[in-house]
């Protein structure tokens, strides 16, 4: 495979889209890995050559040394950032922050919307969303904002101050322009969290973190037109804004869209990403959850999170494959993990049937070419399937009505 390659997951995340990536990247081949959304709540576990890394913010074929690119549509969290290069330093990779690149429109997560983040899901109780604790639909909800005001219901949150401009990354290069976001950004949030983040204290963290990534306006079809890219998506489909099941669903749309429209018409091929059995990570509807698929298959990377909630696992599930890749317009060809697992079955209709052979089964049911396989959490046990097919499938885009649960 030689194309621009966009890697999204088909189901509620955690499908293997981290290693997948890697295993794209692996070959030398790819000179850009760009994060197409999301934000510091990706948790993409790759393992190589003895290495393990959790990538975050940084693209999943940083162990490959491929460059990464986080695009206008990533929200930036710099505190993680720095904790997340200084874990992968440790792992070897030399000065980690010189493969980072950011685009200057990209938004920033503070510590006003994490603080803000949990103090909504703790006050829902045993209402919970989900939400991973890391503000990311606080970042986006601010970013909504400019020009309302106090009283009015956006998103279903009420406006409890006066907004003000979101801070994006580039912003960072201004101190002047940071501390006027920032300022007005504490002001919003005192009524719900308090007034104990320095905003003194965020300007002079954000500008030494301005020092050392390289700030971009350079557009994605420029890297597209020079090299290869692969587009590394965050979230599951059935977490999409748009697509998945409220209110247990992410800020951002987990589709191939955003990485088409930063393709800007170029083409790609959009693998879609799906484990041999069904899995979710906190609350929300998992329609073939069944507690002998998850103690079958211990987790070796998810637990409980504090905010998130447990770990989840069922059978797979036909219908919501077919409706994930429904909603991103098709897909031209599957990554399958997990192959290892034993004893596995599939959901279609209302029947519970072996599937002996995952592969086969999933091409069949798709119709397009296996192009990744997983059969193991390493590097090693990955194969990227050269076929030169596009073989693709022809349905329409689906929409929040046409949920099937």
């Amino acid at each position: 495979m030689n194309d621009h390659v966009i890697v999204v997951g088909l189901g509620f995340g955690d499908e293997g889209k981290g290693a997948t990536v890697d295993a794209l990247c692996a070959d030398g081949s790819v000179s850009t890995v760009v994060r197409f959304n999301g934000g510091a709540q990706a948790a993409h576990n790759v393992i190589a050559d003895g290495r393990h890394h959790t990538f975050s913010q940084f693209g999943s074929g940083t162990l490959a040394g491929v460059p990464t690119l986080l695009s206008c549509h990533v929200l930036v969290e710099p505190i993680a950032l720095a904790t997340e290069s200084r874990e992968l330093e440790a792992l070897g990779v030399a000065d980690p922050l010189s493969l980072m690149s950011i685009d200057a429109q990209a938004l920033l997560t503070t510590p006003f919307h994490v603080a803000a983040n949990r103090a909504r899901e703790n006050a829902r109780g045993k209402d919970r969303h989900g939400s991973c604790g890391k503000g990311i639909g606080e970042t986006v909800w601010y970013g909504l904002l400019e020009g309302t005001t106090r009283g009015v219901v956006v998103e279903g949150q009420e406006v409890i101050g006066a907004p003000g401009q979101a801070p994006a990354v580039g912003d960072c290069l201004d101190p002047t322009t940071l501390r006027r976001k920032l300022d007005a950004l504490a002001r919003f949030y005192e009524p719900l969290i308090g007034d104990g983040i320095s905003v003194d204290e965020l300007v002079m963290l954000y500008r030494s973190f301005a020092d050392v990534v390289r700030i971009t306006t350079d557009d994605v079809g420029r890297l597209a037109d020079a090299g290869r890219l692969v587009f590394e998506g965050s979230q599951g489909v059935l977490l999409d804004e748009t697509y998945g099941f409220h209110p247990h669903t992410t800020w951002s749309t987990t589709t191939p869209r955003n990485a088409k429209a930063l393709l800007g018409g170029r083409k790609a091929r959009v693998i879609g990403v799906t484990r041999t059995y069904q899995t979710r990570h906190g609350a929300g509807p998992l329609p073939t959850e069944d507690q002998a698929v998850l103690d079958r298959f211990p987790e070796a990377h998810n637990g409980t999170g504090e905010f998130q909630g447990a770990w989840r696992a069922g059978h797979l599930d036909a219908k919501l494959l077919r409706y994930s890749v429904d909603c991103c317009g098709g897909i031209d060809g599957l990554a399958v993990t997990h192959l290892d697992a034993r004893g596995l079955k599939v959901v279609t209709g209302s029947s519970l049937d072996d599937l002996p052979d995952p592969v086969a089964y999933l091409e069949d049911l798709l119709d397009v070419d296996v192009l990744v396989t997983g059969a193991g959490p390493a590097r090693a046990d990955y194969v990227v399937r050269d076929n030169p097919r596009h073989d693709r499938v022809d349905v329409g885009v689906g929409g929040r009505d046409r949920a099937p649960v």
